[in-house]
């Protein structure tokens, strides 16, 4: 996509503990009828969404969460009609936006105009300088934590795609907080996310993750 092509406003799913970067593709389950009507719009349209956490609390004025300000625009590149009228899709991330302001409309899903500004850079494909040898300790710590929670990576899978896409994969799938999640979206580049995620890692012990719930 180009920079001139991209929307001034879309349609936005709140998913909590959820997110994606550009280049990565994730499936997602859409049974909600709001969410059903969004998707129907969206494949009429560009088939653009964009994917935004929710913030831990309620609008008093409309008893919904507030929204995160940076979230990332998908394109649905797979989209299957199941059972019991739900849509099995695949939205690959295409750049980062950051909100505006929400557009109030009589529409029950929720919509934002929007901004890309700060994240232009995602539309370039570029090497980022960094090594894989950089990663392992990384990689280490978190397969413990993988494991402790019952997660399962297939690593071996992992090790063969690109530095930004095991990054990005690691970040969407960890079982990080919502606000840390959060941390790792908005870090500028593929260097600075894998710093946050080392950090991150610092502020937990094993027995943190093993023994009780992250809140």
């Amino acid at each position: 996509m180009k920079k001139e092509d991209l929307p001034k406003k879309i349609a936005v799913f709140p998913l909590s503990n959820f997110i994606i970067f550009p280049r990565t593709t994730v499936p997602l389950n859409i049974f909600e009828p709001r969410y059903i009507d969004m998707v129907n719009d969206c494949m009429k349209s560009g088939k653009l969404i964009g994917m935004i956490q929710p913030k831990n609390n309620q609008n008093e004025n409309r008893n919904i969460p507030d929204l995160y300000e940076i979230g990332c625009m998908g394109k649905i590149t797979s989209f299957k009609e199941i059972e019991d009228k739900r849509f099995l899709i695949e939205l690959r991330g295409l750049i980062r936006f950051q909100i505006i302001k929400e557009i109030n409309s009589s529409k029950e899903y929720r919509e934002c105009e929007i901004n890309f500004e700060k994240f232009h850079e995602d539309l370039i494909d570029k090497k980022e300088d960094i090594k894989f040898s950089d990663l392992e300790i990384i990689f280490k710590d978190l397969k413990n934590i993988f494991e402790r929670k019952g997660f399962i990576i297939n690593w071996k899978a992992l090790e063969k795609q690109s530095l930004d896409e095991i990054i990005n994969a690691l970040a969407m799938a960890s079982p990080f907080t919502l606000e840390e999640k959060q941390v790792l979206l908005e870090a500028q580049n593929l260097k600075l996310r894998k710093s946050k995620i080392a950090d991150i890692l610092t502020t937990y012990t094993f027995d943190q993750y093993h023994n009780t719930t992250v809140q």
